[in-house]
């Protein structure tokens, strides 16, 4: 059934991409679908090529195509390269922790989503800058280098662009070794990809802003990835675009046999738009709703906890006018070091997406249900929430209405202390 309609797909793509209206800039490169790169030496071997050009933008949607074509095809004599670009996003692999990865919230305030892939790999950063490429075969066939190297061939054939693939499997720009290309995989039964960006003229500033990470006192056993120095295809060759680098690799992909595979290729289908649709593809929008969805993006995160430590201020500290005389006279029995300000620390934990616990670790006398300090259970009502908005919006009415010892909140001193606490609380999850 899933070979029907794929066929019934790949008929629609040759008769669609003349009878659509095109974007302008695909105009140019769909002309080369009316090619047949066939030649007598092909004959009697028995792989077809086929370059297929997603016509959305949506990182939700391109990831549910990807899918889509891994789980449907078969790849045992169709060889197929997927290229597709993205709207602003950041993208982390399977196993990564998307707080330890991206600054989650200045993306949160600037509208760019979080995705999730299938594969495993590193963060990346997308927009419309970036070229994606997929390369689609069957397990036994998988070649992550020889991908790489077909991508170097068409940069220097096409435009004297010359790279190295590193030992991370990388493609490097020969000299500097900036690296353009990130890249991961799925492998499967019977069928596997592979996949890589291209930075040809991406948002520099955005992408830095987008993973910039301080300090974050996170611990986690999630993959982290390994930051390198990266560079734009533009700055090596001016007046470059994503187009350019389309075309050029799609074309590569078409006229390279399958090396070291036992096999050549019979034909070549050249170029072929395709528009991601529930239409075109049945069963994709249920795969974009799982791949968008707060379950797959952040409650697939490895647990992990975050600790954070901030300095009480001396008047919260001591704060001796707001107690009774007999805890004011059991404070003046705790030396007060001036050179040591007193500290208070905060450890969540988070387990799937979601709060599993908060301690705070208080100094003496700054609590008066804990008078000899120490490490205390608070705001319970977080346990289980997102950790999102949803935990702040908690916070803030666990707060409003008691004290982190779980006594009801009083006026005064005691009130400032809470918001103090609850402020701690609050920059521990703003600053994941």
């Amino acid at each position: 059934m899933a070979q029907t309609l794929i066929k019934g797909t790949l008929c629609r793509i040759g008769k669609s991409a003349f009878a659509k209206p095109l974007r302008k800039d695909i105009k140019p490169i769909i002309a080369l679908s009316c090619h047949n790169y066939s030649s007598d030496a092909d004959k009697g071997t028995n792989v077809v090529k086929s370059v297929l050009i997603s016509q959305s933008s949506d990182i939700f949607t391109n990831l549910a195509l990807e899918d889509w074509i891994y789980r449907h095809f078969d790849f045992s004599k169709h060889h197929v390269l997927l290229l597709w670009r993205n709207s602003p996003c950041v993208v982390v692999g399977r196993h990564q922790n998307p707080w330890a990865e991206a600054n989650v919230s200045r993306l949160s305030e600037a509208g760019i989503p979080i995705a999730r892939r299938n594969s495993g790999g590193g963060t990346v950063y997308h927009d419309g800058g970036n070229l994606n490429l997929t390369f689609f075969t069957p397990r036994g066939r998988y070649n992550r280098r020889s991908n790489l190297e077909l991508i170097g061939r068409a940069l220097n054939s096409e435009f004297g662009i010359r790279t190295t693939v590193s030992p991370r499997e990388d493609i490097l720009i020969e000299g500097d070794y900036k690296q353009i290309s990130g890249t991961a995989a799925k492998l499967g039964q019977p069928n596997a990809y592979h996949h890589c960006t291209l930075l040809v003229n991406v948002n520099m500033p955005n992408l830095h802003d987008s993973m910039h990470k301080e300090d974050d006192g996170i611990h986690t056993n999630a993959t982290r990835s390994l930051p390198s120095p990266v560079r734009n295809l533009s700055e090596v060759c001016s007046g470059l675009t994503v187009d350019h680098v389309l075309a050029a690799v799609g074309r590569e992909f078409l006229r390279s046999d399958a090396k070291n595979l036992g096999t050549g290729v019979v034909s070549r289908r050249g170029f072929q738009l395709i528009n991601p649709a529930e239409s075109w593809f049945p069963g994709l929008e249920k795969l974009r709703q799982e791949m968008s969805s707060w379950a797959w993006r952040f409650g697939k995160t490895p647990k992990f906890d975050v600790t954070r430590t901030f300095t009480i201020p001396r008047e919260l500290a001591v704060g001796e006018a707001a107690m009774s005389s007999a805890e004011a006279d059991k404070l003046k029995k705790v030396p007060v070091n001036d050179a040591s300000p007193a500290q208070l620390t905060v450890k969540m934990e988070v387990v799937s997406g979601r709060v599993s616990d908060v301690t705070i670790t208080i100094p003496p006398g700054f609590l008066n249900a804990a008078p000899n300090g120490g490490e205390i259970a608070v705001v319970t009502d977080l346990r289980g929430k997102r950790f999102s908005e949803e935990a702040l919006r908690i916070l803030d009415e666990s707060f409003a209405v008691t004290d982190p010892s779980g006594r009801a909140g009083q006026p005064g001193q005691g009130g400032e202390k809470n918001r103090f606490v609850a402020s701690c609380v609050r920059k521990v999850m703003q600053s994941v």
